[in-house]
């Protein structure tokens, strides 16, 4: 007998489904859909078999991903998608050796960059493939703006997400004549909800549907009033004859 109603690995989207995760924005919650992203450290081929260069004999293709995990410190700059890898090694690069854990760390720089749409200069941490797609991006913005379109997981840092909400409201807003005519550009509405964590975009509903407590002694005050306003209708009414 299960221990459960549903299974564990959908509670997360029953979640959502109920009490104030339901009354956020439609597209809010379609942008929590869970997408896998494009990958940077290994190539999927896309087959289940080739064949072997040298016999020519059809062989299974082994098109296992490769897990990366994303520490805490890759949310306050810009990898590039790129993380650390868990494996092993071995000790003298000899097969018949031992093999001994090793993490792989991407390589991680300071860099000043500079926003035209915020005018404002980032100290950002960024690996070298950050530098790279910001070149052929032709520019931080347009890094930042064109990452997979509205997609934030692609980013995959929180810092970036807050850049491009940032950026989004600025183009919203008519703040600037900052490229006219740009496909970038989505309502202010939806724009404020860009990047925002799932408790962040549950506090932001609060507020919205947060109604100041009314004093009671103002329903006791109106409820006499109404009462004494009936009694005065109800009672008869006496014409003095002249």
């Amino acid at each position: 007998m299960p221990l459960f109603k549903y299974s564990p690995k959908i509670w997360d989207a029953l979640k959502l489904k109920q009490g104030i995760y339901a009354r956020l924005p439609k597209h809010y919650l379609k942008s929590l859909e869970q997408k896998e992203p494009t990958p940077v450290h290994w190539k999927p081929l896309g087959v289940q078999y080739r064949a072997n260069p040298n016999t020519g004999q059809k062989e299974r293709v082994q098109d296992v991903p490769i897990p990366i995990f994303y520490p805490p410190p890759s949310q306050d700059g810009l990898w590039g998608g790129e993380g650390l890898i868990s494996g092993f090694r071995y000790a003298n690069g000899d097969k018949l050796s031992t093999r001994l854990r090793k993490t792989w760390k991407p390589q991680l720089f300071k860099r000043e960059l500079y926003s035209e749409i915020l005018d404002h200069k980032f100290t950002i941490t960024v690996t070298a493939r950050t530098l790279d797609l910001i070149d052929a991006a032709y520019g931080f913005d347009f890094y930042i703006l064109r990452v997979r379109n509205k997609l934030p997981h692609y980013l995959n840092s929180k810092l970036g997400m807050d850049l491009k909400r940032a950026m989004l409201l600025r183009l919203a807003r008519k703040d600037t004549e900052l490229y006219p005519n740009d496909s970038f550009e989505i309502p202010e509405e939806e724009a404020e909800w860009f990047g925002l964590s799932l408790e962040e975009a549950v506090e932001k509903q609060r507020q919205l549907e947060y109604k100041e407590p009314e004093p009671l002694f103002k329903a006791c005050v109106d409820e006499l009033v109404q009462e004494l306003q009936i009694q005065k209708f109800s009672e008869p009414h006496l014409i003095e004859k002249e």
